[in-house]
């Protein structure tokens, strides 16, 4: 059995406005009063969606941060056991390594990378 995706990020230059774009565009509401790590977004501008799931319980977390050192992108995370691991996996299969490992307030760790294409893919864990 794989790795399941386990949350997403759009981050931006102005995470106010990208939270309004969404939220208006999705319906979604956020969360802002958790802290995040300082490689992923200005950690008071970040805002976690509220987990909004279909009627058979499927859909995964994300959030929506940034701030003006930040380059906008969209990341999905894959759950690892080991993010140092995984980010010299996708190091030795062609990939580079862009962040981490980064531990997260809460202890999440986090790490970028992007494939051989260029795609931006995150690998998270605790440790």
């Amino acid at each position: 059995m794989g790795q399941p995706v386990v949350h997403f990020e759009i981050i931006g230059k102005d995470p106010a406005k990208l939270r309004d774009y969404f939220g208006e565009l999705f319906g979604w509401e956020f969360d802002v009063g958790s802290p995040v790590a300082a490689a992923v977004s200005e950690p008071a501008g970040y805002g976690f969606v509220n987990r909004m799931t279909t009627s058979d319980g499927t859909g995964i977390p994300g959030g929506i941060g940034g701030g003006a050192g930040y380059e906008g992108h969209a990341v999905f995370y894959v759950a690892v056991p080991d993010v140092e691991a995984a980010l010299r996996k996708a190091e030795s299969l062609g990939g580079k390594r862009r962040m981490g490992p980064e531990r997260s307030p809460s202890g999440l760790v986090v790490g970028h990378f992007t494939d051989p294409e260029g795609n931006l893919v995150g690998v998270a864990g605790v440790a």
